[in-house]
């Protein structure tokens, strides 16, 4: 099944040229099924990039996904004009009065910042709060899982002594997990972060279970025993060519940075990057989609608020 796009996204034509099933807002308003209606929370500051990556995830599954782009109303992107946000992007004011079966909330290029100092986290604490009782299962990536994890539990991300920056061998905990089915033994996802939670530190919160683990990047996977929260240290959804962005941005803005570990072959930075991730990312946002979301919400999307 597609996911529904608004009608003139540039994502449907790249999604679509991709060999993605998508389907824009008009053909699958015809539709008589009630398709999963899914938010994104957009906190990056590449938001084309950020939502093209997540609708292609999003899209790889048999179901019929409805997408609602929101972005902060307190702190306006620098990167995305503003007639593209006002076309495809609704405010948390304007959407707070809905109900979702699923929200995603991206990372964000601000982690080295004290949380309460971003110039957007009361809103962003406002937006989590609804959706415990406005949405049914919540997926937290990078920043924003680190948010999370210190909003509702007191886990404070810690800062590393050197940017954790590649793509790392993980190992599932608990394959029988409904979020882990299908995982091989050992799996890889890409890292770009300066800080991390520490395992310790989560491994205490008695309503997390930790789910996946990496030697190199330390706690990646974990969920709420309710299936409510999932939240993801890394970033499964990536482009193949998203690390060596980061890395060329780096170089040109003069900072000390090594080529990202384990991408190019032989480290070879003028060699294509291997893509050792994309399976895994499309099982985890697969998994999340069917068992966390569709198996599980409510028909009638409105009852979602008398869950909790």
């Amino acid at each position: 099944m597609p996911v529904k796009i608004p009608n003139g996204l540039p994502a449907i034509e790249i999604l679509s040229n991709e060999n993605i099933f998508v389907m824009d807002a008009t053909r699958a308003d015809t539709q008589d099924i009630r398709p999963l209606s899914i938010a994104i929370l957009n906190l990056m500051p590449t938001k084309k990039t950020t939502e093209t990556q997540l609708m292609r995830l999003l899209g790889n599954t048999p179901l019929q996904v409805n997408i609602s782009l929101l972005r902060t109303a307190s702190y306006e992107s620098r990167n995305t004009d503003r007639e593209y946000l006002d076309t495809f992007y609704r405010t948390f004011e304007e959407a707070s009065g809905s109900q979702f079966d699923g929200l995603v909330v991206t990372g964000a290029p601000v982690e080295q910042m004290p949380f309460e100092e971003v110039a957007y986290w009361r809103e962003l604490v406002e937006v989590i709060e609804w959706a415990e009782k406005n949405v049914f299962s919540t997926f937290y990536i990078c920043w924003a899982a680190q948010a999370a994890l210190y909003h509702f539990h007191g886990i404070d991300k810690r800062p590393l002594d050197k940017k954790l920056f590649g793509v790392f061998e993980h190992r599932p905990l608990s394959v029988r997990h409904r979020l882990l089915r299908g995982f091989d033994d050992v799996f890889w996802a890409p890292h770009s972060r300066h800080t991390e939670v520490k395992l310790s530190d989560v491994e205490k919160a008695p309503d997390i279970e930790v789910l996946a683990v990496s030697e190199r990047a330390g706690f990646y996977l974990g969920a709420s025993r309710d299936g409510r929260s999932v939240f993801a240290t890394g970033h499964s959804e990536y482009d193949p060519r998203t690390l060596e962005g980061e890395y060329l941005r780096d170089i040109d803005a003069g900072l000390e940075i090594e080529p990202p570990e384990n991408y190019y072959p032989e480290n070879d930075p003028s060699r294509p990057p291997t893509v050792s991730w994309r399976s895994h990312g499309n099982l985890l946002f697969g998994n999340w989609l069917n068992y966390f979301v569709y198996q599980e919400t409510p028909f009638i999307v409105e009852r979602i608020r008398e869950l909790r």
